[in-house]
């Protein structure tokens, strides 16, 4: 293969690949370095805008009814207006240790500036928990650009095919367990066990040495 040969090769290669990672990388998406199944966490969404010509003004974020949070907070950005909304649940629902009968619903953003300007994104978090027991949540995120354009993110995964407008899903890790009180404890356990055995030890010792005294008393007194 020739110089030329390779660097036309490459090329389409690198616009292919740009290709594919370009219209995911412009997807509404969510991500978290500490959500973990029945755990408290942070979950990030990243909002891209995909308008040459418009800028991002609004997003709503819509929380699952089925898996709803007990506590969530929405991070205060400057620039923009943050309004978490409750809903009423069909029936009540048991989270964690705690019964429920509603619970935040949608978080909305609104600018009140230039908002998000082509061919930029930013960041909108949320606090909460407890996360459900399941391997991923998903969330329903809706996009309202300065010209009027409003796109929802609210599409399931289907097969291998990605979504034109997939929902923003969450990987949720395994619970995290806490062995830290286990291990103080068996350590303690260990700490106890040593003082028993040296008092034991030290317990047998005196004895062993009143009664080497009570033998040689007995013995001076038979000699004389």
């Amino acid at each position: 293969m020739n110089r030329t040969t390779a660097r036309l090769s490459a090329a389409l290669i690198t616009a292919a690949l740009v290709g594919i990672a370009g219209p995911a990388f412009a997807h509404v998406t969510v991500s978290s370095t500490d959500a973990a199944q029945g755990g408290f966490g942070k979950a990030v969404f990243r909002v891209p805008t995909e308008s040459e010509t418009a800028s991002t003004t609004k997003l709503v974020v819509t929380l699952p009814t089925d898996t709803p949070f007990a506590f969530v907070s929405a991070e205060s950005k400057p620039g923009w207006q943050v309004t978490v909304e409750d809903a009423n649940l069909d029936r009540p629902t048991k989270v964690g240790e705690f019964e429920l009968t509603k619970a935040v619903r949608t978080i909305t953003w609104t600018s009140t500036g230039a908002g998000i300007p082509p061919s930029q994104f930013d960041e909108f978090a949320i606090s909460g928990g407890p996360f459900p027991e399941a391997g991923e949540i998903s969330f329903t995120a809706v996009q309202t650009y300065s010209d009027g354009e409003v796109v929802a993110w609210d599409q399931a995964q289907k097969g291998d095919t990605e979504a034109e407008h997939p929902a923003p899903t969450l990987r949720l890790t395994e619970p995290v367990v806490d062995t830290a009180g286990d291990s103080k404890a068996s350590e303690m356990g260990i700490a106890y066990d040593r003082d028993d055995t040296g008092r034991w030890l030290g317990g047998t010792a005196l004895v062993v040495a009143a009664v080497a005294l009570v033998v040689a008393l007995r013995e001076n007194r038979r000699r004389a």
